[in-house]
């Protein structure tokens, strides 16, 4: 019986609608007249997807008791059986109840193909086995049922559904997928944006590659060679010279003109090397290629253009971009370069010849003797030594022939050239021949040669010799190629490792410069203007930004520089690097570069910012002081005033009223006194948090005292592990937020919720995270406005000033980062806004003696008071 067919529904999350679809399907073949069953189908309690299942035939389940409770499974027998056309199984990854005759539910559907009934199945992308781990680190939740990938790629049809994060994480707030009393945890856990949108990428993803897979062996099976222009795919041919920045820019140009497509800068470097290849631009041309939304892939091969062409057929290229050849004529002329063989082997992918201002001008190539000058001394030497003494060798014997004579002299050419090389080989070939000829050929004692086949065995010996000659030689200098180039990816890894681990990565670079190249010193100068440089006659001046040693006061005055761009110089001194470092140094320059600018432009971004932030804190507190302020104290001075005028009684209630409004009045002034300070304190850096141990109910406990009792509901996962802060600032950061929530959301609870576990799916300077959601159902935030919501003097939709100055929530931020931790906002489905703020997980009991410890990166201020929450926050 033939193998019947498997259609599986595929999902990036649960609720996207997988079961609902498969339904539907279900319906639309019953509707076709179709044997439809369904075997065995989970509505989870959705109604929509309960109500499709009506008007489809359902086989009853198998329960099965284990462990003294029972559960249903699909009823294998009965569906072998009942033997329908077609029969619907949800849940393709699921794992069977032990008894089962099957350990998982896509063994049972294989009996089903096998017995020859079609099978409608679903799937969410988190149970591929090959996907799980990527999952898990996503979500903070291991997947405990998995599908092996290559079960689910035998399906006959593959179905995606597919919705957006936003409009899945509305159908969950609306208690459409979970019971409502789920939704504010299942929100902020596993249905988080970033999550939805990770899964639904990887889902994409993974099915994109089947799609590829299923057309490369179709057309494999059908042996076509030729591209298929599915969609516009531009290969560019990068050899490593400059010019490719012109490739690669027209190559862009000519995708624009179409619409979507695929940009792929391709380096094609050459078996034996490429001796004009620079690192530098090749690290810029990476660069610009993937600021330009393509991708940038390196391939080698004998025959440079018959790699670029495979390359080409191998990702289905619809065109080729290469540059004109730099060989200058007659060698271009007589060779052709790689973009004329490109041409002529590219079939019915279209080729753009690029000019460029280095075409036809030559081939910058260097010869090296890789064997060194010591031994290719000795080889010449023994070429002139060794047939001697072979020959005299020859003579000592009491007979001989000549094919004996030029078996044993070759074995000496062969040594010459397994020590000297091309040339110390071709020249004890020659030297050989004319001693074999003269005492072992007849006439002997002459250098005629009366018998052909005597030229000929000369002639053959003369050839072999040259040929191991050329061999030996070739093969010696790939062998220090080879060296050389593990060599440098070895130094090069170690490059980025020490850089990435460095405080100072430039520095650290250039120290390993040191070790590197064996020198002196290693410096870096940039151009530049001042009266601290160095000036040379006709050049520009040069600046010294970091060095490692005893730098030159001239760069201009040392063995070797590097000019990595125009205005930046890497210079070595101590010794003359050889050609063969070369390379390498240039890749040491672009390193350099890259963490020069870098590290400008992040010191440019921090002054920018602390000066905006410095004006914008000047501008904001003048007016707080001279407008914020005056409201509590003009209440104040009105309720005193009144009492003190002469001549008024007042009741005992309104005596009450009075100082009600006093007391009131000063509460609000001390808050916004204290919240003055507090931004004045962060924004001078001088917050110092005491670190220790602190669980989250103890310190939300404190913080929620003296707000509206049954407001806030507290739903936190129990054993939440420890964090690192401060407790006094941790309850001054809830209590704000709570604060400003009770007050913007005055018809919605305010939920607070912990992360499954405690734990968040981010880390915090290399350690685990604990999240805690302060979560409202107000009006919100518009996304516009989020990062001007955490900056000072800040008020929800500009409301009057007698709520505040606008600063809790920029207090908050400011003493949850000086905790080490991060305090975000994100908008709650459904409306209003979720605060999240995460912090390390503690790591012990106390960091430092006397029990009390600096934020990570902060000085330590020894004993500064902790913080004490309040009332009355902004």
């Amino acid at each position: 019986m033939a193998r019947a067919t498997l259609r599986i529904f595929l999902g990036a999350a649960p609720g996207v609608g997988k079961t609902y679809a498969m339904l539907e399907e279900a319906h639309r073949l019953l509707g076709r007249g179709e044997d439809v069953v369904v075997a065995f189908a989970m509505h989870h309690g959705r109604a929509d997807t309960q109500t499709l299942t009506h008007g489809l035939e359902t086989l009853p389940p198998q329960v099965i008791e284990y462990r003294g409770s029972t559960f249903e499974e699909m009823d294998l027998d009965a569906v072998l059986a009942r033997h329908p056309h077609t029969a619907v199984v949800d849940e393709y990854a699921h794992t069977n109840i032990p008894g089962s005759r099957n350990e998982k539910r896509w063994q049972d559907i294989e009996e089903l193909l096998e017995a020859g009934i079609n099978v409608l199945s679903t799937v969410n992308v988190q149970h591929l086995a090959s996907l799980g781990d990527v999952v898990s680190a996503i979500t903070d939740v291991k997947q405990a049922e998995t599908v092996p990938d290559d079960v689910v790629r035998r399906a006959d049809q593959i179905h995606l559904v597919d919705i957006s994060p936003e409009l899945l994480r509305q159908r969950l707030g609306d208690g459409k997928i979970y019971a409502s009393e789920k939704v504010d945890a299942a929100l902020s856990n596993y249905f988080r944006v970033g999550n939805l949108t990770a899964l639904r990428e990887l889902a994409l993803l993974w099915l994109a590659d089947r799609v590829d897979e299923g057309l490369a062996r179709y057309r494999a099976e059908n042996n076509i060679e030729n591209s298929w222009p599915a969609r516009e795919r531009i290969v560019i041919g990068l050899t490593g010279g400059p010019e490719g920045e012109v490739l690669i820019r027209r190559a862009a140009r000519i995708l624009k003109r179409v619409n979507g497509g695929d940009l792929l800068a391709v380096h094609v470097r050459a078996a034996d090397g490429v001796a004009a290849e620079s690192p530098h631009d090749l690290e810029a041309q990476r660069t610009l290629i993937k600021d330009l939304g393509g991708s940038y892939h390196t391939v080698s091969g004998e025959d440079p253009a018959q790699a670029l062409l495979d390359f080409a057929r191998s990702v289905n290229a619809t065109q080729i971009v290469v540059g004109v050849s730099r060989r200058k004529f007659p060698a271009g002329f007589l060779t052709g370069g790689v973009g004329s063989r490109v041409v002529k082997g590219s079939g019915d992918i279209d080729v753009h010849m690029v000019s460029h201002p280095l075409g036809g001008r030559g081939l910058e190539r260097t010869r090296k003797r890789d064997l060194g000058r010591v031994r290719v001394a000795v080889g010449f030497a023994m070429a002139v030594v060794v047939p001697v003494l072979l020959q005299l060798l020859l003579a000592a014997a009491p007979s001989h022939n000549i094919a004996t004579a030029v078996l044993i002299q070759l074995s000496g050419s062969v040594a010459v050239a397994l020590v000297g090389g091309l040339w110390p080989a071709l020249l004890g070939a020659l030297w050989s021949s004319l001693l074999v000829n003269y005492f072992s050929v007849p006439p002997l004692g002459t250098l005629t040669i009366n018998d052909p086949q005597n030229l000929l065995a000369l002639l053959v010996f003369a050839g072999v010799s040259s040929a191991v000659a050329v061999v030996v030689d070739l093969s010696a200098r790939r062998s220090k190629e080879a060296a050389r180039a593990r060599s440098e990816a070895a130094t090069l890894g170690d490059l980025t490792r020490g850089a990435s681990t460095a405080e100072d990565p430039v520095q650290g670079l250039l120290e390993q410069a040191l070790d590197v190249f064996q020198v002196r010193t290693a410096a870096l100068f940039v151009a530049a203007e001042s009266a601290s440089v160095s000036s040379t006659a006709d050049g520009p001046q040069w600046q010294l930004v970091a060095s490692a040693g005893n730098p030159e006061a001239d760069p201009d005055d040392t063995e070797n520089i590097e000019q990595v761009d125009g205005g930046t110089r890497l210079v070595l001194t101590g010794r003359v690097l050889p050609a063969s470092d070369r390379r390498l140094l240039g890749a040491f320059g672009a390193h350099l570069s890259a963490l020069l600018e870098r590290r400008q432009l992040a010191a440019t971004r921090r002054e920018v910012m602390r000066l905006a932030e410095s004006n914008t804190m000047r501008t904001s507190i003048l007016r707080a002081v001279s407008h914020d302020l005056r409201t509590p104290l003009a209440g104040i001075k009105l309720a005193v005033g009144g009492l003190r005028q002469p001549g008024v009684h007042y009741t005992e209630q309104e005596e009450e009223e009075l100082l009600a409004t006093i007391d009131e009045c000063s509460d609000r002034l001390d808050g916004l006194v204290g919240n003055l300070l507090d931004m004045s304190r962060i924004t001078s850096d001088s917050v110092n948090a005491l670190i220790k141990p602190v669980r989250w109910n103890e310190v939300i406990h404190a913080a929620l005292h003296g707000i509206t009792h049954g407001r806030v509901r507290v739903d936190l996962p129990p054993n939440m592990p420890e964090i690192d802060a401060d407790a006094g600032m941790l309850e001054r950061v809830i209590a704000n937020i709570a604060e400003n929530a009770v007050k913007y959301a005055p018809d919605s609870d305010v939920v607070i919720v912990g992360a499954a576990g405690g734990l968040s799916n981010t880390t915090l300077a290399g350690r685990p995270a604990g999240e805690l959601r302060i979560i409202d159902h107000g009006q919100g935030v518009p996304a516009a406005n989020v990062l001007k919501m955490f900056q000072p003097f800040q008020r929800l939709d500009d409301v009057p000033a007698a709520t505040g100055v606008g600063l809790g929530l920029a207090v908050a931020q400011g003493f949850t980062e000086a905790m080490g931790g991060t305090l975000t906002a994100e908008e709650t489905p459904g409306g209003g806004l979720t605060m999240l703020i995460r912090l390390p997980l503690s790591t012990g009991p106390y960091f430092d003696s006397p029990q009390r410890s600096a934020a990570p990166g902060l000085p330590k201020v020894p004993g500064l008071p902790k913080v004490p929450a309040q009332k009355g926050l902004e």
